[in-house]
This record gives C-alpha cells, sequence and structure tokens, in this order.
C-alpha cells in the first residue's frame, strides 16, 4: 500500500486548524486521519492536534490488529478517549473553551478497510463497485436531506451548511459512526476535510486520483482546483492506493 498526505491553509485562512497523517506498523497495517478543527482564539488547532497526536500515539503502542471486528474497537476506544481529552482540555483552558474537531479515521489491513468518522470530514473509496463516499456527514444540512426537507442541489449553497449536529470535544461522550469495508488490490481511499469535499464534486475527486500519474500529483492538483474555486477553509486529504508492488506506506 502507498499513501500520500497533504494539508494546505488554503487562500484566507491565516493558519490550518486541520490536522492528520499516514502511520504505517511493522505489519504493514495503516492509520489513517484527517481532522478539521473548530474554535475561536485558535482553539481549533488545539483540538485537531489533541486528537490526531492521542491517537497517532496509541497506534504506535498498538500490535497486529487481525480483523474488522478488533479495529472497529480499537477506533471506538480511541476516538472515544480523544473526546475525552479535548473535552476535559477546554474546561481547564477558557481560552479553549467550546473548541472541537471533527474526525475520520480509517484501519487499512491486507483485506479490510475499518472506517470511523464524526463530523462532515468524509472518506470515499474507489473499487470494482465504482466511486462510493463511506461516511456520511454529520450535519444539519445532511438532514435537512435525509429526511426530504430540501434536495441535495439546495444543500450545495444553504446558509447553514456548515453547521455540524456532531463534533469531538462538546460532550462527554460522543457516538461514533463505525462501519468496515472489503479492501483489495488497487482499491483506492480518500479521507478529506471539507474545505476539499465543499469545493470538488465526487465525480472529479475520483477522476484526478485514477487518472493522475501518483497519488501525489492527485493530492496536489486537488488542492490546487480547491484553491482555484475561492480556498475559504482549510483545505487536507489522505490518499491511499492498494498497490502490491509497493508494501511500505508513505506520509
Amino acid at each position: 500500500m502507498i499513501g500520500h498526505f497533504l494539508t494546505d491553509t488554503g487562500l484566507v485562512r491565516s493558519h490550518n486548524e486541520d490536522a492528520g497523517g499516514i502511520y504505517t506498523n511493522d505489519h504493514g497495517q495503516m492509520l489513517v486521519m484527517v481532522a478539521d478543527g473548530m474554535g475561536g482564539h485558535r482553539a481549533g488547532d488545539v483540538a485537531s492536534s489533541i486528537a490526531t497526536s492521542f491517537l497517532h500515539q496509541k497506534w504506535d503502542e498498538t500490535g497486529f490488529i487481525p480483523s474488522p471486528d478488533d479495529a472497529e474497537k480499537w477506533l471506538e476506544e480511541g476516538i472515544q478517549e480523544a473526546n475525552q481529552k479535548i473535552f476535559q482540555h477546554a474546561i481547564e483552558h477558557e481560552e479553549c473553551k467550546g473548541m472541537g474537531t471533527t474526525i475520520v479515521a480509517a484501519i487499512i489491513g491486507d483485506d479490510f478497510a475499518s472506517v470511523a468518522h464524526v463530523g462532515d470530514s468524509r472518506c470515499y473509496v474507489s473499487n470494482s463497485y465504482g466511486f462510493t463516499q463511506v461516511t456520511e456527514d454529520h450535519s444539519l444540512v445532511n438532514e435537512l436531506v435525509r429526511s426530504g426537507q430540501i434536495s441535495p442541489e439546495d444543500a450545495e449553497h444553504h446558509p447553514r451548511k456548515n453547521v455540524l449536529l456532531k463534533a469531538l470535544g462538546t460532550s462527554e461522550r460522543v457516538d461514533v459512526d463505525i462501519k468496515s469495508i472489503e479492501w483489495e488490490e488497487d482499491n483506492y481511499l480518500i479521507l478529506c476535510s471539507d474545505g476539499l469535499s465543499n469545493k470538488v464534486s465526487d465525480d472529479e475527486l475520483h477522476q484526478y486520483m485514477i487518472e493522475s500519474e501518483s497519488i501525489e500529483e492527485a493530492a496536489k492538483q486537488l488542492i490546487t482546483l480547491a484553491n482555484e474555486r475561492g480556498g475559504e477553509d482549510n483545505i487536507t486529504l489522505a490518499l491511499i492506493h492498494y498497490d502490491e508492488s509497493t508494501k511500505e506506506g508513505e506520509s
């Protein structure tokens, strides 16, 4: 498997509140993460950093994960612990009151990918069935679409598009959505913040991913495209390709 992580501040924000990375253990399994922080006084970057740093440390202390069930358990426990750390930090630091972060994280083994998320950072997969969004946004607008109150087209330009229904760190416990999918030769996985998904369509994501010379080039082109369309938000993505010819991950 090969992976590439890239983040960009964008053209409007003064600092980057996104965080994440790709981490490979001694067994070739990957932990992939993207977090999009929120909160005033630069607290968003504190929240996203706490979440991703904690999960990275936990991963470094973890051995082989034998099954999707074990991966899902690891993600549930890790994200709950990260949530507690952010929540407690906000209590102890007045300047961080109200901070939180989205998280989308995947553990990728030889034949499975287990994906967990809270918020509206997304995961997509490209496989023999096509190109599919694995996660479902925990956002007000998505709930309005699900309930039939607005159309998907209306959602694209809704004034409350960025309102989240869930985030890490805003309450003592959080409900985490977790699922596992099959992972096979030549599959691709994309994890990204809404700074990318708000600017680039699913069709464009798929096209750039499979037609670029490399996943590194695809990542650069996608961030350039998001910036060309305004770049109002931080832009972060992680691309993974199941390539049997390469056993080591890159980050």
